[in-house]
């Protein structure tokens, strides 16, 4: 055989491998799922990522055509279930569902966890957000939050905050605060969020940075006094209520965000696929009224936006973490 006609059979056979891995990649996303997804939340049921996915998962499974199983796998502060799914096959039928503890855990295990997050995960969707307020019992005699920043300053360590624990979202949204006005408040940590409501209602602790669907009710009872609230504008269930940048803070990114994600290596054209289907949902006009009466706004962006965001948010809660000298417990 000539040189001419290797060379030919050689471009006939690239073209062939070429359309069977393009007709390959198509058939696999094409048939995506042909059985049930399962969705990994790493805590027990009834809180907010849990309560999140169940409201989801009749229009998700509708969408998908397939069943959306809810595994809860709780422990190890999110690590335990948040590995299932990092040492699972890389296909797009398991995922992970779960809230802040995602970004914090680099920082705050930094060195002691079984995984680098950033390399074993990839975004899928960030699917919501909620704001967290910082609210005082009403014996604290600072009704806004410039006061309290005054009070603070003038009797530096006199006031304390409670939080779900060291680590926490609520703690880490604190030492945020603390840092970004320049104050000093002591932290008390709680085990759980109900401690931290109870000592927060008693007046036991002055100060608490809570989830808006805990702190809301006793706000609207007059229980808790709400100063400011994080994120960029206000909530409409506390309208009221200014933002931490209204106070001049401009770097209080302390919302809660809950996102979905798959372990590395699944196919792109499924991980944009399982995102389609999460953002119908979440933009969903029949489920606009839950979610909102849950707290949750939706944020549904795109896999590579979730990705960016998970990063950004690692390297901000790892910078307060050092600069806070914070350890886990």
């Amino acid at each position: 055989m000539n040189s001419t006609g290797a060379k030919r059979i050689g471009v006939i056979w690239l073209a062939g491998v070429l359309a069977f891995g393009t007709l390959g990649s198509k058939t696999h996303a094409e048939t995506f799922p042909s059985r049930p997804v399962r969705v990994v939340i790493p805590y027990a049921p009834g809180g907010g990522t849990d309560n999140l996915v169940r409201v989801l998962s009749p229009a998700i499974s509708a969408s998908l055509g397939q069943q959306l199983i809810i595994e809860n796998r709780p422990g190890g502060a999110t690590i335990i279930g948040t590995e299932v799914v990092v040492n699972s096959a890389p296909d797009g039928y398991t995922l992970l569902a779960t809230d802040s503890a995602i970004t914090i855990n680099p920082g705050l295990f930094r060195g002691k966890m079984p995984f680098d997050t950033l390399k074993k995960l990839t975004g899928v969707t960030m699917m919501a957000h909620a704001p967290m307020p910082l609210v005082a019992h009403p014996s604290v005699p600072a009704k806004t939050f410039a006061e309290l920043v005054n009070l603070a300053k003038a009797k530096p360590g006199s006031l304390n905050y409670a939080s779900g624990g060291i680590g926490a979202p609520t703690h880490l949204a604190g030492e945020l605060i603390k840092q970004a006005a320049k104050i000093d408040i002591v932290h008390v940590p709680y085990k759980g969020t109900g401690a931290a409501l109870a000592d927060a209602l008693s007046g036991k602790v002055q100060l608490w940075v809570s989830g808006m669907s805990t702190s809301v009710p006793y706000v609207k009872a007059g229980r808790l006094r709400a100063l400011a609230i994080t994120g960029k504008q206000r909530h409409p269930a506390l309208p009221d209520v200014p933002t931490f940048e209204e106070y001049g803070l401009r770097d209080i990114d302390a919302d809660v965000y809950w996102g979905l994600y798959a372990p590395t290596g699944v196919p792109a054209e499924i991980i944009n696929a399982l995102s389609q289907h999460f953002a119908r949902a979440l933009r969903s006009a029949a489920l606009a009224e839950r979610l909102d009466s849950l707290g949750f706004m939706p944020i549904a962006n795109t896999p590579q936006q979730c990705t960016e965001q998970m990063r950004s948010l690692i390297a901000r809660w790892t910078e307060v973490i050092e600069k806070g000298n914070i350890r886990p417990e």
